[in-house]
């Protein structure tokens, strides 16, 4: 159920330089009269949101999509795009890959230059998820970049405040939205850091492939307590992966929404090792493989960074062997010097989850037939595919995996906004997949 709203101030258009001005206006607005609730601002936090959403203008302006453009990826969007694939040849997932983008990028450019408008109603910045709407923040700001001519930058500013119940008090949030092309919101970055709360930390959500090389997010994750992103829709896993790396070696405190996915794999992989006698076999494991749904591969990375991790392997080596499942080996070491080989595949299923590159299936083994050391785990929608015809499925331990019950970037927002400190154990695992990333491929 939504959490029901009293509007302070409904959006109204104003200029960059009135923002603070008008906002200013709905509080000194407010004083205490008999029956009416105090509204004050909420003195929690700052929220950043870059939301492009290009693929839904796109789609838009190409004459698919008649729906807002909000962010919102439900049915009408996903059939949108499955119209989109099917009139281009695509593989008809409803979702949009690299290759989908990629073709929608390439006809849009295609038309006339007057003909290059997205007519949609723009609803970026109207609302905000319930989830992340129930932590009260401060100030939400809303960069919307969008396709199109150059016409400089406008905005918006508007007031909401969830209705408290059995309380005479309402904890409002202000909203400002700036909507311009990409090269426009370029310019003003100086202007957004300008409208950050002071005193209050400051969470940067970049809803987008992260660019240490474009001037608005350089600025923004300098000055933010915490860059949050979300590696389950990188176009290119291994080197955007990098650059979140390169940006944490930089002491600028990055989250992913992805990682945090990952929580019941990890917590039954190192469930499946507490027995003592099994706990003595870790040291055995030399074979892991890594399934993953075809066209990100950033969980399987991560995955394997963690393990590694953990358990002290050393990469040494990466190679791509392609075939219909982009399979890539990894060679490390352990402490011990034993070698260990690890595959990462990516499966071709038909019913795609709505999170790509969603861990499919995974087997930790050993080459010692007296080890006890193999675990299967499987994914509780799509089984393990691969994993129990390894030859030896009958002497596993196999768990099936139940993943989290809302994998949705929103939900899992609202939680990352719980998590004040570092994330140590996140840092070192992709730090270590850093260094597979950085090896030479064969």
């Amino acid at each position: 159920m939504s959490t029901p709203l009293v509007a302070l101030q409904k959006p109204i258009d104003i200029s960059l330089q009135e923002i603070e001005t008008e906002l200013g206006k709905i509080w000194l607005g407010q004083s205490i009269s008999q029956g009416s609730p105090i509204a004050s601002r909420a003195t929690t936090f700052t929220m950043v949101i870059y939301e492009p959403e290009e693929f839904q203008q796109l789609l838009g302006g190409l004459g698919f999509y008649d729906g807002p453009i909000d962010g919102i990826h439900g049915p009408k969007t996903r059939s949108a795009i499955e119209s989109a694939q099917k009139s281009y040849g695509l593989a008809t997932t409803g979702r949009v890959d690299n290759d989908t983008l990629a073709r929608l990028r390439e006809e849009f450019a295609k038309q006339p230059g007057d003909r290059q408008i997205v007519e949609n109603l723009n609803a970026r910045g109207y609302s905000l998820s319930d989830a992340i709407a129930d932590r009260n923040p401060s100030r939400i700001i809303t960069l919307c970049p969008t396709l199109g001519e150059d016409t400089g930058v406008t905005a918006q500013v508007s007031a909401y405040c969830p209705v408290q119940k059995k309380s005479d008090r309402l904890t409002c949030c202000e909203y400002i939205t700036l909507r311009g092309t990409k090269a426009a919101l370029d310019r003003v970055g100086s202007v957004v850091t300008s409208l950050l709360l002071p005193n209050l930390p400051t969470f940067l959500w970049w809803k987008a492939t992260p660019n240490p090389e474009q001037a608005l997010f350089q600025t923004l994750s300098e000055v933010c307590s915490c860059v949050i992103v979300d590696s389950g829709y990188f176009s290119d896993p291994d080197r955007e992966l990098l650059k979140m790396q390169e940006s944490i070696e930089k002491e600028i405190y990055v989250a992913d929404l992805n990682w945090h996915r990952l929580a019941a794999w990890q917590e039954l992989a190192a469930a499946a090792y507490d027995p003592p006698e099994r706990r003595q076999s870790l040291c055995e494991l030399d074979r892991i493989t890594i399934d993953y749904e075809k066209g990100n591969d950033s969980q399987a990375l991560m995955f394997l960074g963690w393990i590694a991790s953990r358990l002290g392997w050393e990469p040494k080596s990466y190679s791509f062997e392609g075939g219909d499942y982009d399979i890539k080996h990894v060679r490390l070491t352990s402490p011990n010097g034993k070698e260990i080989e690890a595959e990462l595949a990516g499966i071709p299923v038909a019913d795609m989850g709505e999170i790509p590159g969603d861990l499919v299936g995974l087997r930790l083994d050993s080459q010692n037939p007296n080890a006890d050391c193999c675990t299967i785990l499987c994914s509780e929608t799509t089984g393990c595919m691969r994993m129990e015809s390894g030859g030896s499925a009958q002497s596993c331990r196999t768990e099936q995996v139940t993943t989290l019950s809302d994998q949705k970037a929103e939900l899992l927002m609202a939680q990352q906004l719980q998590r004040w400190g570092r994330d140590v154990l996140y840092e070192e695992s992709l730090a270590l997949t850093a260094q597979v990333l950085q090896l030479p491929q064969s």
